[in-house]
């Protein structure tokens, strides 16, 4: 079943086209990544996929229904993580998960934030204040409160940086084992090359604001004739 459904995306900004016909598709418990250089277009895709500016053309499906006209709706099932998007500094990290989990009127929100302090290992940051955190620390929150309303779509941005090895390794099994066992669609960008062949069914790269390769990361790289997908990132975005 597709969860998320867009086709044909443009974005203009002044004179700057920075999506230009962009198309993909999400399905049940399936992990997507969004690749591309610096000023590919990943962000601007991202940022309407969420709602937060509206294509100038182009269009949107959530769960069946057209965003444009069921933005609540839609909205309300899926959720973002980004560790450049700022937390409520001053507030303890378990007050963070509860405001937003009373935010997406979640059932039992004592519960829930109980079950992810528990999955992401935040017992020990449960009453430290987000500002006293450090990086690493922040995003394991941010990925908390993207799974506070268990969304049926998930999109990160970069969804492990910061992270340690260690962390990272357990935040990417945390990750394929929610899409595989609970049927989470999501949809990363990252510029971890080995993480997105770990992760990711399908691939797009992007540059110059258009999609220019698909498939997975074995069909990548024997299409540009390379031995990893680091090495098709550089062949995208030096072509």
């Amino acid at each position: 079943m597709s969860i998320l459904e867009a086709v044909d995306l443009k974005k203009t900004f002044a004179n700057v086209t920075a999506v230009d016909g962009v198309s993909l598709d999400v399905g049940t418990g399936e992990i997507i990544g969004l690749l591309g250089p610096n000023g590919a277009g990943k962000s601007t895709t991202l940022h309407m996929l969420l709602g937060l500016i509206t294509p100038d053309s182009g269009s949107i499906r959530m769960f069946g229904m057209e965003l444009a006209g069921h933005r609540v709706e839609a909205l309300s099932r899926i959720n973002f993580a980004a560790s450049y998007v700022d937390l409520p500094g001053v507030l303890h990290v378990r007050e963070v998960l509860d405001v937003f989990a009373r935010l997406y009127g979640v059932r039992d929100p004592k519960s829930r934030v109980g079950e992810l302090i528990e999955l992401l290992d935040l017992g020990p940051l449960r009453k430290r204040k987000v500002m006293e955190l450090s990086s690493g620390q922040r995003t394991r929150v941010q990925l908390a409160k993207a799974l506070v309303n268990e969304p049926s779509l998930l999109i990160l941005d970069e969804p492990t940086a910061n992270l340690d090895p260690d962390a990272g390794d357990r935040i990417r099994s945390l990750l394929v084992r929610l899409a595989r066992e609970n049927g989470r669609a999501m949809l990363i960008t990252s510029h971890n090359m080995q993480e997105v062949e770990r992760m990711c069914d399908r691939i797009h790269f992007m540059s110059s604001g258009r999609i220019v390769a698909s498939g997975s990361a074995a069909e990548l790289a024997g299409v540009y004739g390379a031995e990893s997908l680091e090495e098709v990132f550089l062949k995208v975005a030096r072509s």
